[in-house]
């Protein structure tokens, strides 16, 4: 009887195992900011590759910076980012591995109808963040270390015009979140071009900077190195990154539309490098 017993635990712990790994393989954990949620891009995307590949990919939608942090924990099996050298930090210090460039859009400066800066139609960031800094405008920041952030404060700096003016407030919230806020207090800010085409309709905001070459969005999705940590799924992130740059997913990636509007551009043949 004891051995019987004994044989039926075996088999249950077996079972318990097998049905353990299989639903851990089912499913792929991705890091991305919210730039890319926001946009409603993975909402087209994601479903397809689930139902070709038979798994279910879970979104845990951050900024870069905590992206990142969740890869170097081991917390995600990939993490898609858009801060070129945040990620080449990533890669270097061993906790990332086959980066792959993605897609890419720009970063737009959006403000009130008002336009206290007389900043609206310029295709300079730098003079135009001067102007914004001058006028002692309201100016709402991620803060957040994401990496809209980070180009932020990298422009500002570049600018030579630091943001401690009355104005500007970092708000530590997601781009969305951010655009709301900018509306409610009429002030200036900096966003994806995606997340401000999925929200522009409901915003009384209005474009003010872009097309300037500073303002370029590279996105590449990395694998969490499986050196670095047990128990990851590293098959599945890989399948998900290699579908996200194949033939299939880039034509995904330019065929996503709001309003007519081009929201990202597939980037899979082109090197991104830390600028």
């Amino acid at each position: 009887m004891k051995k019987w017993i004994s044989c039926l635990f075996s088999i249950v712990l077996l079972l318990s195992v097998s049905l353990g790994a299989s639903a851990t393989e089912n499913i792929i954990r991705l890091a991305t900011t919210t730039s890319t949620y926001n946009s409603g891009l993975l909402d087209k995307l994601l479903p397809v590759f689930e139902q070709k590949f038979g798994v279910k990919v879970h979104v845990i939608a951050v900024g870069t910076g905590k992206a990142l942090r969740m890869g170097r924990d081991g917390d995600v099996d990939l993490v898609m980012t858009h801060a070129p050298a945040a990620e080449k930090a990533f890669i270097d210090q061993g906790h990332g591995i086959e980066a792959k460039s993605v897609m890419y859009n720009d970063f737009v400066v959006v403000g009130p109808a008002s336009d206290p800066a007389k900043i609206k139609g310029s295709m300079d960031v730098e003079q135009a963040l001067r102007a914004i800094a001058a006028s002692k405008s309201q100016f709402i920041s991620r803060g957040d270390d994401s990496g809209t952030h980070k180009k932020e404060l990298a422009l500002w700096k570049a600018a030579d015009a630091a943001p401690t003016f009355d104005g500007y407030k970092q708000i530590g919230q997601g781009m969305g979140k951010v655009l709301q806020v900018s509306d409610e207090l009429q002030g200036y800010t900096m966003t994806d071009r995606g997340t401000w085409l999925a929200y522009q309709a409901r915003l009384n905001l209005e474009l003010m900077v872009a097309g300037d070459k500073r303002l370029f969005n590279p996105y590449q999705v990395m694998l969490v190195n499986p050196e670095r940590y047990k128990g990851l799924n590293t098959e599945g992130a890989r399948s998900l990154a290699q579908w996200l740059v194949s033939a299939q997913g880039q034509k995904m990636v330019n065929d996503f539309r709001i309003n007519g509007e081009v929201l990202f551009h597939g980037s899979a043949q082109q090197i991104v490098t830390a600028q």
